[in-house]
């Protein structure tokens, strides 16, 4: 990555190249940035700061990284790398449960994403989504219905979020809701962010059933804001990655589940 001009380019370009790089690997010191991008340690930390300021990274003493914590969750574009394995091996079961004609509602997930890859081959159906991801995938499949929530964008997110895509949800019934968060413990799914947290609760009360996608990295944590409790969900899926422990948790809270298999 070291070069002559990374000390020479413009900020605003600098800051991009740092933002894809910490989204790449993950988490990396400032000082291996610095020496990478050809800049002094405080240029380093003010991209960094400016960085954090619009939520794509997170500092923490000696370094940055893009991935989740309690009270952060990572960008979209992080997200989308991550635990693809599992995700398709959750989508893969999930889209048994969905049949043709049912109204289904996707929320903002990269998990309900992978699943939205799978329901061409479903249709005909009607999805409703606050996800620009899947709107722009299912916007080329003939026979789904697609309706978008509208509301404030977030780029974080990279999906429409606020009072108006509350008020969007909360007209509408449909079959099926599949949701995912990012922190599953003690019998409670858990997320980060409130005004996140405000989309999918009126996502589940608008559904007549309710799915859970969660990946094995997701159990045994918690974040800062409860999303609903476990029973509200008609099931939850996770992949085989999932440890006993935390199969047993669910099991304890009297949760159905569904184990889907990478392999």
């Amino acid at each position: 990555m070291t070069d002559d001009n990374n000390g020479r380019r413009g900020p605003e370009a600098r800051r991009r190249a740092i933002a894809d790089h910490v989204l790449s690997v993950g988490s990396v010191g400032a000082g291996e940035l610095a020496e990478s991008f050809g800049v002094s340690l405080m240029t380093v930390h003010r991209d960094l700061d400016e960085l954090q300021r619009q939520g794509i990274v997170r500092k923490y003493r000696g370094g940055v990284t893009a991935q989740p914590s309690g009270v952060f969750e990572s960008n979209v574009a992080y997200r989308m790398k991550t635990m693809q394995a599992a995700k398709d091996a959750i989508a893969a079961e999930a889209a048994a449960l969905v049949e043709p004609g049912m109204a289904v509602m996707l929320d903002d997930s990269t998990t309900t994403l992978a699943l939205a890859r799978r329901l061409g081959g479903v249709a005909p159906l009607t999805v409703i989504t606050n996800f620009l991801e899947t709107t722009n995938l299912l916007a080329r499949e003939r026979d789904i219905r697609l309706m978008t929530l509208g509301g404030e964008y977030d780029a974080l997110h990279d999906s429409f979020l606020g009072v108006s895509c509350v008020d969007a949800i909360s007209a509408l019934n449909v079959d099926l809701c599949f949701v995912s968060t990012s922190a599953v413990s003690g019998g409670f799914a858990y997320h980060q962010e409130q005004h996140i947290v405000s989309v999918k609760r009126a996502m589940l009360k608008s559904a007549q059933r309710n799915v859970l996608l969660v990946d094995h990295s997701k159990l045994g944590r918690v974040a800062l804001h409860q999303v609903a409790p476990l029973s509200v969900f008609e099931r939850v899926i996770v992949d085989d990655g999932a440890d006993a422990e935390s199969l047993r948790e669910l099991d304890e809270h009297k949760i159905a589940y569904e184990v889907a298999a990478t392999r």
